[in-house]
Protein backbone atom coordinates (compact mmCIF):
# COMPACT_ATOMS: atom_id res chain seq x y z
CA UNK A 1 0.00 0.00 0.00
CA UNK A 2 1.32 3.25 -0.95
CA UNK A 3 1.81 5.59 1.71
CA UNK A 4 -0.66 8.75 1.77
CA UNK A 5 0.68 12.24 -0.06
CA UNK A 6 0.31 14.68 2.15
CA UNK A 7 0.95 18.35 1.76
CA UNK A 8 4.53 19.73 2.74
CA UNK A 9 5.30 23.44 2.41
CA UNK A 10 8.16 24.34 0.38
CA UNK A 11 10.44 26.75 2.00
CA UNK A 12 13.15 28.43 0.07
CA UNK A 13 16.05 29.36 2.18
CA UNK A 14 19.22 31.96 0.90
CA UNK A 15 21.55 34.86 1.86
CA UNK A 16 24.78 35.90 1.19
CA UNK A 17 27.71 34.46 1.86
CA UNK A 18 28.28 34.80 5.88
CA UNK A 19 24.52 35.29 6.15
CA UNK A 20 24.74 32.36 8.93
CA UNK A 21 22.31 30.78 6.21
CA UNK A 22 23.48 27.34 6.83
CA UNK A 23 23.16 27.60 10.35
CA UNK A 24 19.40 29.38 10.08
CA UNK A 25 19.04 25.55 8.04
CA UNK A 26 20.44 23.63 10.76
CA UNK A 27 17.76 25.07 13.31
CA UNK A 28 15.37 24.34 10.91
CA UNK A 29 15.59 20.77 10.75
CA UNK A 30 16.00 20.47 14.79
CA UNK A 31 12.30 22.01 14.79
CA UNK A 32 11.33 19.22 12.53
CA UNK A 33 11.35 20.34 9.02
CA UNK A 34 13.43 18.40 6.12
CA UNK A 35 16.31 19.93 4.59
CA UNK A 36 17.33 19.70 0.82
CA UNK A 37 20.47 21.40 0.24
CA UNK A 38 21.12 22.29 -3.31
CA UNK A 39 25.09 22.59 -3.19
CA UNK A 40 25.19 18.46 -2.12
CA UNK A 41 23.28 17.73 -5.02
CA UNK A 42 25.14 19.64 -7.59
CA UNK A 43 28.06 18.60 -6.08
CA UNK A 44 26.80 14.62 -5.90
CA UNK A 45 25.87 15.29 -9.27
CA UNK A 46 29.69 16.06 -10.31
CA UNK A 47 31.23 13.22 -8.78
CA UNK A 48 32.45 10.13 -10.11
CA UNK A 49 29.62 8.11 -11.51
CA UNK A 50 27.89 11.50 -11.16
CA UNK A 51 24.71 11.86 -13.35
CA UNK A 52 25.99 15.31 -14.63
CA UNK A 53 29.50 14.06 -15.71
CA UNK A 54 28.65 11.95 -18.92
CA UNK A 55 26.75 15.74 -20.54
CA UNK A 56 29.71 17.53 -19.15
CA UNK A 57 32.42 15.40 -20.81
CA UNK A 58 29.82 15.94 -23.96
CA UNK A 59 29.87 19.68 -23.66
CA UNK A 60 32.86 20.41 -22.56
CA UNK A 61 35.81 17.25 -23.41
CA UNK A 62 37.69 14.97 -21.30
CA UNK A 63 39.88 17.27 -19.92
CA UNK A 64 37.20 18.84 -17.44
CA UNK A 65 37.02 15.73 -16.23
CA UNK A 66 39.53 14.60 -13.62
CA UNK A 67 41.53 11.46 -13.45
CA UNK A 68 39.23 9.98 -10.75
CA UNK A 69 36.44 10.47 -12.91
CA UNK A 70 34.77 13.66 -11.46
CA UNK A 71 34.35 17.09 -12.90
CA UNK A 72 37.85 18.72 -12.65
CA UNK A 73 36.80 21.84 -10.52
CA UNK A 74 39.47 23.98 -10.28
CA UNK A 75 39.77 24.10 -14.32
CA UNK A 76 35.70 24.26 -14.57
CA UNK A 77 35.73 27.30 -12.01
CA UNK A 78 38.43 29.30 -14.31
CA UNK A 79 36.45 28.39 -17.33
CA UNK A 80 33.03 29.22 -16.43
CA UNK A 81 34.50 33.16 -14.75
CA UNK A 82 36.45 33.74 -17.89
CA UNK A 83 33.24 32.24 -20.04
CA UNK A 84 29.80 33.33 -19.33
CA UNK A 85 28.31 30.79 -22.27
CA UNK A 86 30.77 28.12 -20.64
CA UNK A 87 28.76 29.05 -17.47
CA UNK A 88 25.18 28.67 -19.08
CA UNK A 89 26.16 25.66 -20.28
CA UNK A 90 27.28 23.86 -17.26
CA UNK A 91 24.02 25.74 -15.48
CA UNK A 92 22.37 24.22 -17.87
CA UNK A 93 23.50 20.42 -17.33
CA UNK A 94 23.66 20.64 -13.59
CA UNK A 95 20.32 22.57 -12.14
CA UNK A 96 17.52 20.37 -14.43
CA UNK A 97 19.25 17.25 -12.53
CA UNK A 98 19.27 18.86 -9.26
CA UNK A 99 15.72 20.31 -9.80
CA UNK A 100 14.73 16.84 -10.58
CA UNK A 101 16.57 15.12 -7.35
CA UNK A 102 15.13 18.13 -5.18
CA UNK A 103 11.74 17.47 -6.26
CA UNK A 104 11.70 13.57 -5.60
CA UNK A 105 13.01 14.36 -2.45
CA UNK A 106 10.48 16.81 -1.56
CA UNK A 107 7.75 15.00 -2.69
CA UNK A 108 8.99 11.70 -0.30
CA UNK A 109 9.27 13.95 2.19
CA UNK A 110 5.67 14.94 1.70
CA UNK A 111 4.54 11.43 1.30
CA UNK A 112 6.35 10.63 4.75
CA UNK A 113 3.57 13.65 6.41
CA UNK A 114 6.72 16.36 6.24
CA UNK A 115 5.23 19.83 7.31
CA UNK A 116 8.00 21.89 5.60
CA UNK A 117 10.26 20.71 3.07
CA UNK A 118 13.44 23.55 3.32
CA UNK A 119 15.33 23.76 -0.01
CA UNK A 120 18.63 25.73 0.65
CA UNK A 121 19.45 26.77 -2.25
CA UNK A 122 22.75 29.44 -2.10
CA UNK A 123 21.95 31.15 -5.32
CA UNK A 124 18.04 31.15 -5.50
CA UNK A 125 17.70 34.97 -6.29
CA UNK A 126 20.68 34.43 -9.27
CA UNK A 127 18.95 30.80 -10.98
CA UNK A 128 15.53 32.54 -11.39
CA UNK A 129 13.66 29.51 -12.48
CA UNK A 130 13.93 27.68 -8.61
CA UNK A 131 11.40 30.84 -7.72
CA UNK A 132 8.40 28.51 -9.24
CA UNK A 133 8.79 25.44 -7.00
CA UNK A 134 8.38 27.41 -3.99
CA UNK A 135 5.93 28.39 -1.52
CA UNK A 136 7.52 31.17 0.77
CA UNK A 137 11.21 32.22 0.44
CA UNK A 138 13.19 33.07 3.78
CA UNK A 139 15.98 35.09 3.57
CA UNK A 140 18.86 35.91 6.38
CA UNK A 141 20.35 39.57 5.59
CA UNK A 142 22.91 41.07 7.15
CA UNK A 143 25.06 44.06 6.55
CA UNK A 144 27.85 43.78 3.69
CA UNK A 145 30.40 44.63 6.97
CA UNK A 146 29.23 41.16 8.42
CA UNK A 147 29.14 39.30 5.62
CA UNK A 148 32.72 39.95 5.34
CA UNK A 149 34.34 39.69 8.81
CA UNK A 150 32.55 36.15 8.90
CA UNK A 151 33.90 35.08 6.07
CA UNK A 152 37.56 35.86 6.48
CA UNK A 153 37.42 34.86 10.22
CA UNK A 154 35.86 31.12 8.42
CA UNK A 155 37.99 30.99 5.89
CA UNK A 156 40.82 33.25 6.40
CA UNK A 157 40.04 34.87 3.09
CA UNK A 158 41.83 38.26 1.69
CA UNK A 159 38.85 40.80 2.23
CA UNK A 160 39.39 41.90 -1.73
CA UNK A 161 38.55 38.21 -2.58
CA UNK A 162 35.69 38.28 -0.12
CA UNK A 163 34.14 41.60 -2.09
CA UNK A 164 34.50 39.47 -4.75
CA UNK A 165 32.78 37.10 -4.09
CA UNK A 166 29.89 39.36 -3.15
CA UNK A 167 30.29 40.73 -6.59
CA UNK A 168 29.35 37.78 -7.70
CA UNK A 169 26.05 36.95 -5.82
CA UNK A 170 22.70 38.95 -5.60
CA UNK A 171 22.71 42.24 -4.11
CA UNK A 172 21.09 42.47 -0.48
CA UNK A 173 18.24 44.38 -2.41
CA UNK A 174 17.31 41.97 -4.55
CA UNK A 175 17.18 39.27 -2.22
CA UNK A 176 15.42 41.10 0.28
CA UNK A 177 12.74 42.40 -2.25
CA UNK A 178 12.32 38.43 -3.78
CA UNK A 179 11.46 37.12 -0.28
CA UNK A 180 8.37 36.72 1.90
CA UNK A 181 10.29 36.39 5.33
CA UNK A 182 13.40 38.50 5.55
CA UNK A 183 15.20 37.20 9.18
CA UNK A 184 17.70 39.52 10.24
CA UNK A 185 20.76 38.09 11.22
CA UNK A 186 23.15 41.22 12.29
CA UNK A 187 24.34 42.00 15.62
CA UNK A 188 21.99 38.83 17.22
CA UNK A 189 23.10 36.36 19.76
CA UNK A 190 22.82 32.46 18.56
CA UNK A 191 19.79 32.27 21.62
CA UNK A 192 18.59 35.32 19.97
CA UNK A 193 18.14 33.81 16.17
CA UNK A 194 17.21 30.68 17.70
CA UNK A 195 14.38 32.44 18.90
CA UNK A 196 13.64 34.15 15.91
CA UNK A 197 13.88 30.87 13.59
CA UNK A 198 11.74 29.46 16.33
CA UNK A 199 8.75 32.06 15.42
CA UNK A 200 9.37 31.25 12.17
CA UNK A 201 8.86 27.58 12.39
CA UNK A 202 5.92 27.95 14.80
CA UNK A 203 4.30 30.24 12.02
CA UNK A 204 4.49 27.54 9.48
CA UNK A 205 3.42 24.82 11.60
CA UNK A 206 6.53 22.63 12.86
Amino acid sequence: MEPKRQTALRLGLTGGVGSGKSTVAQMLVAQGAVLIDADHLSRQATTPLGIAIGPIRQAFGDELIDEHGAMHRERMRELVFNDPLARQRLEGIIHPLVSQAAQAMALHAAQNGAAIVVFDIPLLIESGHWVKQLDRILVVDCSTETQIQRVQQRNGLPRATVEGILAAQASRKDRREAADIVLHNDGVTLQGLQSAVLQIAQRFGL
